[in-house]
């Protein structure tokens, strides 16, 4: 465990890539969406999805956490299991702070009836349904979701090359698009959106879980024969 954590300090030496960009990028969208909500006329509700912008960062953040620390883990002699582990957990952490940071916006902005302009970025309804903790678990999960997809992604270049990467995207996205055929040819699509109309918001960030665990799985297994 130490050794894992010390793959923590070691990824949260570069704090700007997991911490501070974020941040950063968070509070410029929410900057342009007062803006911009300031600007249209009417006193009606106005919604912006601004506030994704960081959690799609976090697909880069997944990325970068293998390309720029894993040659300098194996030079330490850290293995590839701490590597894994540690950079997952410093993931799970700073999702977290981004979810509480999402989440104390949100009480900020319904406590001030959209910042006095009737203008939401973090506060929306169907994210808040199952109260702060629900919107919290939901912001937490997204963020752990695109991570893991760019860490995947950059597990499958490192062992396999820009090649194979792009088939096995490709490989993908033909298997969507049978789902989606599928679903189609079946008339089921009515089931479908009953489906996900039932989960809610917090319901659909749990089934996330199964799919975080998947990219994981499979990011591991590259990982261990994977070139610094």
């Amino acid at each position: 465990m130490s050794r894992t954590l010390n793959v923590v300090r070691m990824q949260l030496i570069n704090k700007y890539t997991y911490i501070w960009i974020p941040l950063i990028v968070l509070g410029g969208a929410f900057l342009v969406s007062l803006a911009l909500y300031a600007i249209i006329p009417g006193d009606g509700e106005k919604i912006g999805g601004g506030a994704q912008a960081p959690l799609w960062y976090f697909l880069v953040v997944g990325v970068q956490a293998l390309t720029l620390t894993f040659p300098f883990s194996q030079a330490m002699s850290v293995t590839r299991r701490e590597f894994f582990l540690g950079t997952y957990l410093t993931a799970a952490i700073t999702a977290a702070i981004l979810a509480a940071v999402f989440v104390i916006g949100g009480l900020i902005e319904n406590a001030t009836d959209g910042w006095g302009l009737n203008g939401w970025v973090f506060h929306l309804d169907w994210i808040w349904q199952s109260g702060p903790l629900g919107a919290f678990v939901f912001y937490f999960l997204l963020a752990m979701l695109f991570f893991s997809l760019g860490f995947w992604s950059a597990t499958i270049y490192k062992r396999f090359g820009t090649l194979w990467l792009t088939v096995t995207l490709l490989g993908i996205a033909l298997l969507l698009v049978g789902v989606l055929w599928l679903i189609g040819r079946t008339d089921s699509w009515g089931s479908v959106f009953a489906w996900i109309g039932s989960q809610g918001s917090l319901g659909l960030a749990l089934w996330s879980i199964l799919v975080i665990a998947l990219l994981a799985a499979t990011s591991f297994i590259p990982l261990r024969r994977a070139v610094p």
